[in-house]
């Protein structure tokens, strides 16, 4: 068995879906703690930039060979450790849901990170309510899409099957973003049950922030 290391932020939501994804498939590893809060900004350090030159979170460490990127690494765990399996068999299912996943990671996430928000508060001195209502209106954008494509498949336990996979491994962070950032979530009744269900199993709950957040 490789040793495997996840240098991670406990609020930092790409880290927090690789810590799920780990959870899932049984894997054993060590969480190294980055502290990317304003202030610390320890991804800028020269010992960390030398892990990971784009300088962010989570960087994967696996028998001295490293890398960033959270949805590819999910990819490469999927590939590496096939059970349980993240994505379906089917192409056409696949697809659907890593169009689902996409849409958090490549379109809502990255305009709410931290690197983001500071442009706000600093270059363009947004005050905090605008930084705020920037925030949730990219959520709300998103999420608007995503109940859609989720109700698609409301019978299922999960957002596309009776496992979670890939998806609910990336709107699991998400909800939790968009709580912190006090959205209102009323209008995406699927996603937020989808959201209750993955809360109920273990590799979702030992992966939380509060659960992993450095005492």
């Amino acid at each position: 068995m490789s040793e495997i290391k996840l240098h991670d932020f406990w609020r930092s939501s790409a880290a927090y879906r690789l810590r799920i994804a780990l959870n899932l498939k049984g894997l054993d590893y060590s969480s190294t703690p980055v502290n990317i809060a304003p202030g610390a900004d320890e991804q800028f350090r020269d010992g960390y930039r030398a892990l990971n030159p784009q300088m962010r979170v989570p960087t994967l460490e696996v028998d001295g060979r490293r890398s960033g990127q959270s949805m590819a690494i999910l990819e490469w765990l999927d590939e590496t450790y096939p059970e349980p399996p993240l994505l379906p068999s089917g192409p056409w299912a696949r697809l659907e849901v890593r169009a689902f996943a996409d849409i958090i990671a490549c379109d809502i996430h990255p305009l709410n990170n931290l690197s983001v928000l500071k442009t706000l508060r600093e270059d363009l001195k947004a005050d905090a309510d605008a930084v705020n209502d920037w925030y949730r209106d990219w959520i709300i954008r998103g999420f608007t899409a995503l109940e859609k494509m989720a109700q698609a498949h409301k019978d299922a336990a999960f957002l596309f099957g009776d496992a979670p996979g890939l998806a609910d491994v990336c709107l699991v962070p998400q909800v939790y973003n968009a709580r912190r950032y006090e959205t209102d979530l009323s209008q995406f009744p699927r996603l937020v049950e989808v959201d209750a269900a993955c809360q109920k199993i273990d590799a979702f709950a030992r992966a939380a922030p509060e659960a992993v957040k450095p005492r």
